[in-house]
């Protein structure tokens, strides 16, 4: 097993994400800006949906994405489920990733970094294994091995032990490979939608349902 560069994890690694991320958001700029306003046209509300994640060593942050889900409350005035607030807007922006975008913000405050686990819901943690917990290590990152492994296609226990695993093995040559192989996976995300959801399911089954199981990917066969 690699052991991570503690170098890359002090210095290198928030160097990089500060100069991709810069440029990456002048960038994406007016993409975001068109995005959003078809979203609040569309979905008829405020474009913008913002979160309470964990982050490195499980500090809470404000995590932002562009919404993808309508608010739409059961007679029961509960939410409801995935399926039901979903509409072809929302299908196209998680198809795409777009609805991730904003959050390159979050990587230029420090809060993310641009390859590391996904940032889960807070009520997640108290589940989590000694190991699992160890993604909490490192930022959580806007692409990591688990989105290139099949995203929500996987089950959480493939999910949570690849986020363990760069963990441990985290490096500058490992992130600019995955950095590299993002695009062309986003790219089969919006094409042949790779990904975006687990069979039978909007989205993927419930983390607290559903979470333990054999767990068999390898960071290897991502990276």
């Amino acid at each position: 097993m690699l052991a991570p560069s503690a170098g890359y994890l002090r210095y290198g690694k928030r160097a990089l994400d500060v100069v991709l991320a810069s440029v990456a958001l002048v960038l994406a700029l007016p993409l975001l800006v068109l995005v959003a306003s078809l979203s609040a046209l569309l979905l008829r509300e405020a474009p913008w949906f913002v979160q309470a994640r964990p982050g490195l060593h499980g500090q809470l942050f404000r995590c932002l994405k562009l919404k993808s889900l309508r608010t739409v409350y059961g007679a029961d005035g509960s939410l409801l489920p995935d399926e039901s607030r979903l509409n072809a807007w929302g299908r196209l922006l998680r198809r795409s990733s777009i609805d991730e975008l904003p959050q390159l913000w979050n990587v230029l405050r420090g809060e993310m970094s641009l390859v590391g686990p996904r940032p889960l819901l807070p009520e997640y943690a108290a589940h989590y294994t000694d190991r699992e917990r160890t993604r909490e290590q490192v930022r959580p990152g806007l692409t990591g091995p688990a989105q290139l492994a099949g995203r929500n296609s996987l089950s959480w226990p493939e999910q949570l032990e690849l986020d363990a695993q760069y963990a441990e093995q985290v490096s500058l040559r490992l992130d600019l490979r995955l950095l590299v192989r993002t695009p062309l996976y986003l790219l089969k995300g919006i094409v042949a939608g790779t990904g975006i959801s687990a069979a039978g399911h909007a989205t993927r089954p419930s983390f607290l349902a559903m979470h333990r199981g054999a767990a068999t990917t390898s960071i290897s066969s991502v990276s």
